[in-house]
């Protein structure tokens, strides 16, 4: 494209949508329509010069052109709790339910070298003796020992608070670093499950390994979906940068770098009743069947949340990212 001739052949389309916006008075029907006319060039212009010819100048002057329409096009629009509850019925589960295809195999994976790393620590003495001295590794895995005292070393409320904030920092860094081909995400998996790992084997080797899955089990199902969920839509907006598909690299990450920004919100709602559940169920004097069928039914209701309510919405064509009329006009391409 020659962008001399291009602004040449459009400038004055520009300047009269320019004039239109200014317009102190209320428009006549005709204006109404020529606004609207111009908006969709102007749109379309601006997608033109971004994908062929990118001029940041004319790219900066013709978004800000394109907002000011379409402002005055839609109007100022506010959030209201029906746009909550929306995100929170349909826009968030759908978000989830078509990154399954990342997260579900991150997960199964993500098991698998956990329940390994702690077979590999629990049945190689040396291994734990390169963890810490013998005598702290009894403090750790003894009865009443730092294992078990550990979900009940603060206030339950206060312990809450704190699980919540680490568990929604870890999830938001899978999402926002997946960007960076995944990478950082695989070694943010690798540390939780070299975490959970470690657990496993003290806690097996010392005879106790039903202790720690009982502790582990309430609250751990969901919280560890909740990071495999956020890791999985990482490494799928890592491909993203690698694979586009059909759509510009651009266009490409800016959708699903939103939806996952929306994810990152759900999460920590999902974390959040993970927190609780690991405050104030995990430490309680329930029996531990007890304590592993609260776990097991949180986990079942996020999992039917997900498939039933976000597979109908992601099949209505729900992507859990913003509404048409939020979004960024683009030209088509071709599939």
């Amino acid at each position: 494209m020659d962008l001399d001739v291009f602004v040449s052949a459009h400038r004055a389309e520009w300047d009269r949508l320019d004039a239109l916006l200014r317009r102190q008075r209320r428009l006549t029907g005709a204006e109404a329509d020529e606004l609207v006319a111009l908006y969709q060039r102007t749109a379309t212009h601006l997608s033109l010069i971004q994908s062929s010819a990118p001029d940041p100048q004319l790219s900066g002057r013709l978004s800000q052109l394109v907002a000011r329409a379409r402002s005055a096009v839609t109007g100022t629009r506010r959030a209201s709790w029906r746009d909550v509850t929306g995100f929170l019925a349909y826009g968030f589960p759908a978000a989830v339910y078509r990154s399954r295809h990342w997260w579900v195999p991150t997960a199964l994976l993500s098991i698998v070298v956990g329940a390994l790393l702690g077979w590999w620590i629990g049945t190689h003495p040396d291994v734990q003796s390169s963890i810490a001295a013998p005598s702290e590794l009894r403090q750790l895995t003894r009865p009443g020992g730092e294992y078990e005292t550990y979900y009940s070393s603060h206030p339950a409320a206060a312990f809450a608070a704190q699980v919540w904030t680490n568990n929604a920092q870890a999830a938001a860094m899978c999402l926002v670093l997946g960007v960076f081909l995944g990478l950082p995400v695989l070694w943010i998996l690798f540390l939780n499950m070299l975490n959970l790992g470690v657990g496993l084997g003290l806690m097996s080797s010392a005879g106790r390994l039903d202790t720690f899955l009982g502790l582990l089990l309430p609250h751990g199902l969901l919280e560890l979906t909740a990071v495999f969920v956020a890791a999985g839509t990482g490494l799928r907006l890592g491909w993203t940068v690698v694979d586009p598909g059909p759509r510009t690299r651009r266009t490409a990450l800016a959708e699903e770098g939103r939806a996952a920004i929306g994810m990152a919100i759900g999460l920590a709602l999902v974390l959040f009743v993970s927190g609780v559940i690991e405050a104030f169920v995990t430490p309680s004097g329930l029996p531990t069947w007890a304590r592993i069928t609260i776990g097991i039914a949180a986990e079942l209701l996020f999992l039917a949340y997900v498939y039933v309510l976000g597979g109908r919405a992601a099949r209505a064509g729900d992507t859990g990212d913003l509404g048409a009329p939020e979004r960024s006009a683009t030209v088509p391409t071709a599939a």
